[in-house]
């Protein structure tokens, strides 16, 4: 297979794969080029098609294609560790914890080997016994949930130090466990938890009784007997309290998680990976990918979308993340049966923000809903005919006859899931392209880059509309800068304001919208921040987390200004950490 011309590569682009994804020798200098890496993936994804009686070969030489074109990128273990000693592919896993010290310390010995490979953990832990229940062993009380969530994220805290990809955990707990209150609150202060995100597992039955002001039962899950009665409207107002104060915690939807379970007799899904997108069994993982948007708009005087490369890439991205499953080493023997029994894939988009600019359409306009949700139909349809296609010929998922389509007439499948809408942080910034379905954050703004390395970045196609409606100036751009949204700066014209907009020029119920228009078309779930000012009230928070639930959505995370310490991307006067 031969090289197919340079790669179109920034600045930041290049200093990420230096730092994070290139091979490098013993000293720390990286031993292969950007070109290399992708030919190293490509050709080691490619593998299994020979196990087929496919053309491997030619396989490699598509994925090649799309990954040096920047139309389609794997989550960063794939790019890490394709064809390299480590072999583990996967992002996302989750991992039960039972009710026992043996159970919990298994979790946390489990957890630090898939820190140590790349890739983040799910956990429910409400299955835990509630604070100071009874211990049977010892007759002394039991420390609940909370403090063995402690435990976990000083493990993850260790491995984080020794130098891997930073490991990230979800802790999610029941809505009715009797710890819940604790639970809300666990984040309250800075600085507690770093290594978690936390969400409240909801259900119908909870956010029925939110709405009619009645109480729910909180039940010892030792037990399974009620142990006290809470005012929903109560427990849910300390959620909204936190989540405007801290950002957390998030909220899943159980009944509408499951209600998509495509293996229910195999388990009821009680937790997702830590970005909220992938809600997975005990013991599953999933490999993730996503396709750039903004290399799907045709030129001209009229900008389209290009339908039909789109759906090419969207074929050969669900060909790719099969073939992962079969190639990758898996951390554990359980994890390796549970998700090649599965088979679930999630491939998502990237460049949503890109392609809408390109078009001349506000993110925060039903134009842009619409098309959203013409988006991921096309998309789903895409991926769906793809993974039967497949199916046809490497057969369906060996679980298949346990699933929801296990019936007359239905699509046989060979991935239990397809699609999935993840946070694509350092590949889309590979890609040059907006993050996931997010609005841009800014147009000028400083980006923090692991070991302190401070990147200050302006986004190309402002300046370029910038300079054709001429108004552009290095003064215009240091205000920019500043302010971080141009709503406000007089010499720009409005009709260029209504399309050149940030996260926090969107209001939070479009957010939502958004988040919606996407999720009605997705397997599994999608990864979106609702942004809020810091002005924003306790009231507009719980709005949003309401909206969020009576529009389908899996899950919400919030984020309000100026609410945590650090964040990845930074205006001039802020604070900015990790990517």
């Amino acid at each position: 297979m031969g090289h197919k011309g340079r790669l179109e590569l920034g600045a930041t682009a290049l200093l990420i794969l230096k730092k994070r994804y290139l091979k490098k020798d013993l000293t720390g200098n990286p031993i292969e080029t950007p070109e290399e890496l992708f030919l190293r993936v490509a050709r080691n994804v490619a593998q299994p098609d020979a196990l087929y009686s496919e053309d491997a070969e030619k396989a490699a030489e598509t994925f090649y294609e799309i990954m040096s074109g920047l139309e389609f990128l794997p989550n960063s273990p794939t790019l890490m560790n394709a064809g390299r000693e480590l072999q583990q592919l996967a992002a996302c896993f989750v991992l039960p914890v039972e009710d026992s010290i043996e159970g919990i310390f298994e979790s946390v010995k489990q957890a630090a080997i898939i820190h140590q490979s790349g890739g983040g953990t799910g956990f429910s832990f409400s299955r835990l016994r509630p604070k100071n229940d009874v211990v049977s062993t010892s007759g002394g009380p039991a420390s609940g949930p909370v403090s063995f969530i402690r435990i976990f994220n000083e493990s993850t805290e260790v491995i984080n130090q020794g130098g891997f990809r930073r490991g990230a955990n979800m802790a999610v707990l029941h809505v009715q466990h009797p710890d819940v209150l604790e639970f809300i609150n666990s984040k309250g202060r800075q600085g507690i938890l770093t290594n978690f995100n936390i969400s409240v597992g909801v259900t119908d039955a909870f956010m029925k009784a939110v709405e009619e002001d009645t109480e729910c039962e909180l039940i010892n899950p030792r037990t399974g007997r009620p142990v006290r009665r809470l005012r929903a409207r109560e427990v849910f107002q300390e959620i909204v309290e936190e989540a405007w104060k801290t950002g957390e915690p998030g909220m899943l939807f159980l009944d509408t998680i499951n209600a998509a379970n495509p293996t229910p007799l195999l388990g009821r899904i009680e937790s997702t990976n830590p970005c909220g997108e992938q809600p997975l069994l005990p013991y599953e993982s999933c490999v993730l990918g996503s396709v750039n948007l903004k290399r799907m708009v045709l030129d001209g005087d009229r900008p389209s979308i290009n339908w039909q490369r789109l759906g090419e890439v969207v074929r050969h991205s669900v060909h790719f993340l099969d073939n992962v499953i079969d190639v990758n080493r898996y951390p554990l023997p359980q994890i390796e049966a549970v998700t090649k029994g599965n088979r679930k894939i999630g491939l998502g988009l990237m460049g949503f923000a890109d392609m809408l600019i390109r078009l001349g359409i506000p993110y925060d306009s039903e134009e842009a809903l619409r098309l959203a949700e013409e988006l991921m139909s096309f998309f789903s349809r895409e991926a769906n005919q793809a993974s039967v296609e497949l199916a046809q010929t490497r057969g369906t998922f060996p679980n298949f006859t346990m699933s929801i389509y296990n019936k007359p007439g239905g699509p046989r499948y060979r991935n239990a899931s397809r699609t999935t809408v993840a946070p694509t942080g350092s590949i889309s910034i590979m890609a040059d392209c907006s993050s996931g379905i997010e609005p841009i954050f800014a147009f000028s703004y400083t980006r923090q880059i692991l070991d302190n390395t401070h990147v200050s970045e302006t986004y190309g196609p402002f300046v370029e509309g910038a300079k054709k409606e001429g108004f552009y100036s290095d003064e215009l751009m240091q205000r920019v800068s500043r302010e971080g949204s141009i709503q406000n700066i007089p010499e720009i014209p409005r009709e260029f304001k209504r399309v050149f907009v940030t996260a926090r020029d969107v209001p939070a119920e479009w957010h939502v919208r958004m988040q919606a228009a996407f999720q009605k078309y997705t397997d599994s779930a999608v990864s979106k921040t609702i942004n809020f000012s810091a002005h924003s009230s306790r009231e507009e928070v719980e709005k949003a987390y309401l909206l969020a639930y009576k529009s389908g959505c899996k899950g919400i995370t919030v984020y309000r200004d100026t609410t945590r310490i650090s964040q990845a991307l930074a205006l001039e006067c802020e604070p900015c950490t990790i990517i």
